[in-house]
């Protein structure tokens, strides 16, 4: 692994809280000044509670006062690599923009794209 970004990713996805689903997740969240931040999913038994890495690195990065991005990292261990879900591109449009997202898994596979090309038309306040 080359990207020091992705390799924080899948470590990351080492710490996740998966019991019930063990689909483990991790991210890691560069700032504009280098500064890396990362995340897990951490489930809960009713679902709709659980929390996305990618929310839990963006939500970090922000209690710590971080408010400039340049990428995330995103790692699954999936065949097909693991994009993040809606309620991720929302949070990362809101508050990183079209920021690099680069997609990993633990066998070497690698992707990388921008966040608009991910989430097309994002509601911002632009709308409000």
């Amino acid at each position: 692994m080359t990207d020091p970004l992705a390799a924080a990713a899948l470590q990351a996805r080492e710490n996740a809280h998966a019991p019930y689903s063990n689909f483990r997740v991790g991210a890691a969240l560069e700032d504009s000044e280098g500064h890396v931040h990362t995340g897990c999913n951490v489930e809960n038994a009713t679902y709709g509670l659980t929390v996305c890495a990618e929310r839990v690195a963006v939500l970090k990065a922000m209690s710590e006062g971080v408010r400039s991005f340049r990428r995330i990292a995103v790692a699954a261990d999936t065949g097909t690599l693991t994009p993040p879900c809606g309620a991720c591109r929302q949070i990362l449009w809101e508050f990183c923009g079209d920021i690099e997202v680069v997609l990993v898994n633990p066998h070497g596979k690698t992707e990388t794209l921008q966040l608009k090309a991910l989430f097309p038309r994002a509601y911002d306040r632009s709308f409000l």
